[in-house]
């Protein structure tokens, strides 16, 4: 990734860190065969993210068509979560998107937009709204809507 993926990934992990862990577990792209089709790129990807939730998880999909949250409403859902004593994986697909293996593991699926984000923004903006969605919880002043 870019640097400035990394840096602006790590600057909301850290702005979490203390109340809450934001970790990053990231499989890396097949290296497949050039004759091998991005769906079957995808599968594999879907099949190793698959085995990387750690079991109890409370999982969730970024997919285009999951449900738009605001961030008051992203705020709301987080405060449910953490009611469930269960951690949450965030799956994000590759260029391709989901394997139907990982969008069928989700337990809700969720879409920061209509519009098409590139793959190394959209850590950034979920790092950020789930940031975003803790000082809502904590009444701190960051969010100002």
């Amino acid at each position: 990734m870019p640097d400035w993926v990394e840096k602006g990934y790590r600057e909301y992990a850290k702005r979490l860190a203390g109340s809450c862990s934001l970790l990053l577990h990231e499989i890396p792209q097949a290296k497949g065969k050039k004759s091998d089709s991005p769906r079957v790129a995808m599968a594999d990807e879907g099949e190793r993210m698959l085995r990387a939730i750690p079991g109890n998880c409370l999982t969730l999909a970024l997919d285009v068509r999951g449900k738009p949250w605001s961030t008051e409403t992203l705020a709301g859902r987080c405060a449910a979560w953490q009611q469930t004593g269960r951690d949450l994986a965030l799956l994000i697909g590759g260029p391709e998107g989901l394997a139907e293996g990982c969008l069928a593991r989700a337990e809700e699926r969720w879409s920061l937009s209509s519009l098409t984000f590139p793959h190394p923004l959209v850590r950034v903006i979920v790092a950020e709204q789930l940031y975003r969605a803790w000082t809502i919880l904590n009444h701190h002043p960051y969010h100002r809507a």
